[in-house]
This record gives structure tokens, C-alpha cells and sequence, in this order.
């Protein structure tokens, strides 16, 4: 197993830190001087972010490679690619399984007693299409902020209706702290030398960006949008072809993750069967249907379990 792991890790990562080589700097240096065309190229190259996160992903749990200090390592180079400290994104992951549809953590869930439908939206659709990420990759400027401005920081975003303040907690422990910075470094140093060399055609990177911030907001949410309040294990298995699934590692059958959260992205659909699950929906009516907007806390309390798709 550790020998097949290993061989699905490096293959897998190797083919996805070229996606990041050709968008950052084969594409730049080489290709779009020759002919301003080959920056179409990046269309498909958004599309690979799906599995680009999945296998930061795997990173987060320890299941991208068994030696703990290289899992952490490949991942950081990922995460630099993605454009977002694998720091913050290891933090803000675990919280998320921690508090999942808790008030902590329910992005799509207003309280019509304190807000109204119109307020609610107001936050909700920039972060569902393409604020999520934008969020992250902003998080890069909290690098050059003193340990005394996260700790004000801590404190002035610490609430129980949001992760927030646990996030900025946990991230500003020394350690972690260290850790973040040199990988927002590193990201801004990737991503600098990525827009000096488009040149005038920068554009196409942003273009590119804006690309996988969309893809990333929207599918975040998509596994837990208006499942019941209060069950952290709750989660939507999505239907795709099985190629689909394959080519996103398995991440739609999050419903298996957040009940086997150690699993390696392979060893999923295995536990899929065993399990007798099912599916909830198909992968994009779970995305799609996000557009309606907030939901009033009410309406998801009263929700039976997950029904589920035959």
C-alpha cells in the first residue's frame, strides 16, 4: 500500500506542478512571445484546478505521502502554485470539518429575526463566485502584520457565528505563523515573477486567476448547501462519470470523506460500497442550485437526514 501510495502521489503531483510550470512560466517566457494564441492553453489549465485542490487536500489530512515532512512539503509547492499559504488552508480545512453546519461555519444560513434575505446575499454571492478564493489568496498580506496585530486582530474578529477568529488564532501561533509567512513569501514571489514575465499580456493570467476563483467558490459549499444544521458529518455524495471522478480525485463523494476523513482519495469509493451509501444529487444541480441564495435558519432545522438520489 505505502509503495502504491507513493507511486499515485508522485505521479499525480508531478503531472499537476506542470499545469502550474506551464501556466507560470513555460507559457510567459516562451510560448505567448512566439504567439499571443498559445494563451488559450489556460483554459484547460483552469479546469486542472479541481484536482490541483484535491491533492492539496490530501496534503491537509497526511495522505498525499506517508513521510508526514514531505506530504507537508509537496504540498506547500502546490498550495504556492494554487496562489494561497498551505498554512492557512491546512487550518481553515480542519476547521471546516470541525464545525461544519455549526453557527461557527453554514454559509448559505441567515436568521430572518436578525437579518433580512437581501442583506445576506449581499455577502453571500461575491464569496460564492470567486470571494472564497480571492479571500485566501489575499490572506498573503497578513504576512507582513506584527504578532501584536494578529492578536488584535484575534479578538476583533473572534465571534461564535464565524471561523474567523479561530482561524487567525490558530495561524498566528509561532510556528504556524513562521510557516505562513514564508509561504505567502513565496507565493507573492511566484506570482510576481509570473506577471513580470506575461508582460502585457498579463491579462491572461488574471483572466486565468479570476478562472480558478470561480471554480473553487463555487464547488467549496456546493457538498453541504442546505443539508441539516448542527451534524458536522453531513455531506452530499455528487454523482459524476466515473472518468469525472477519477479526474477530481474523488472528492465528490464527500459524504465518505467527512465520515473517513484519513482515507486516501483512492481508498474512498471502496468505502462508498461498504458503507451502502448513495447518491444526493448529481454534481452540477449540487452546484447550480446554490444560486437561489441564503436560506432562513427555520427552514434547514426542520430538514429530515440527507435524502438521497436513486
Amino acid at each position: 500500500m505505502a509503495a502504491r501510495q507513493t507511486l499515485i502521489s508522485g505521479v499525480l503531483t508531478t503531472a499537476a506542478a506542470g499545469t502550474l510550470v506551464l501556466q507560470l512560466l513555460i507559457l510567459p517566457v516562451w510560448l505567448l512571445p512566439a504567439d499571443p494564441r498559445w494563451g488559450w492553453l489556460l483554459v484547460p489549465v483552469v479546469l486542472t484546478t479541481v484536482p490541483l485542490w484535491s491533492l492539496i487536500h490530501e496534503g491537509i489530512h497526511g495522505t498525499l505521502l506517508r513521510d508526514r515532512r514531505w506530504n507537508d512539503r509537496l504540498a506547500r509547492v502546490l498550495a504556492t502554485g494554487y496562489g494561497a499559504p498551505f498554512a492557512l488552508l491546512k487550518v481553515g480545512h480542519l476547521l471546516h470539518h470541525r464545525y461544519s453546519r455549526t453557527r461557527r461555519e453554514r454559509t448559505e444560513v441567515y436568521d430572518p429575526a436578525v437579518t433580512t434575505w437581501l442583506a445576506a446575499a449581499r455577502g453571500y454571492y461575491p464569496r460564492l463566485l470567486g470571494g472564497l478564493y480571492l479571500v485566501e489568496a489575499a490572506s498573503v498580506v497578513l504576512a507582513a502584520v506584527p504578532a501584536a496585530g494578529w492578536r488584535w486582530l484575534v479578538r476583533h474578529t473572534d465571534s461564535l457565528d464565524s471561523v474567523t477568529g479561530l482561524l487567525l488564532d490558530r495561524v498566528s501561533r509561532r510556528d504556524t505563523l513562521r510557516r505562513f509567512r514564508v509561504e505567502a513569501l513565496a507565493v507573492v514571489a511566484t506570482y510576481a515573477a509570473a506577471v513580470a514575465g506575461y508582460g502585457r499580456h498579463a491579462w491572461m493570467l488574471a483572466a486565468a486567476v479570476g478562472g480558478r476563483a470561480l471554480l473553487v467558490s463555487l464547488a467549496d459549499n456546493a457538498y453541504h448547501y442546505r443539508t441539516r444544521l448542527e451534524r458536522p458529518l453531513d455531506a452530499m455524495n455528487l454523482r459524476l462519470p466515473r472518468p469525472l471522478e477519477l479526474f477530481v480525485l474523488a472528492f465528490n463523494l464527500h459524504s465518505v470523506h467527512h465520515r473517513h476523513p484519513g482515507l486516501h482519495w483512492f481508498e474512498l469509493r471502496a468505502a462508498f460500497h461498504a458503507d451502502a451509501d448513495e447518491w444526493h444529487l448529481g454534481w452540477a444541480t449540487a452546484v447550480g442550485r446554490q444560486l437561489r441564495g441564503p436560506v432562513p435558519e427555520p427552514a434547514l432545522l426542520r430538514l429530515e437526514p440527507l435524502s438521497p438520489s436513486r
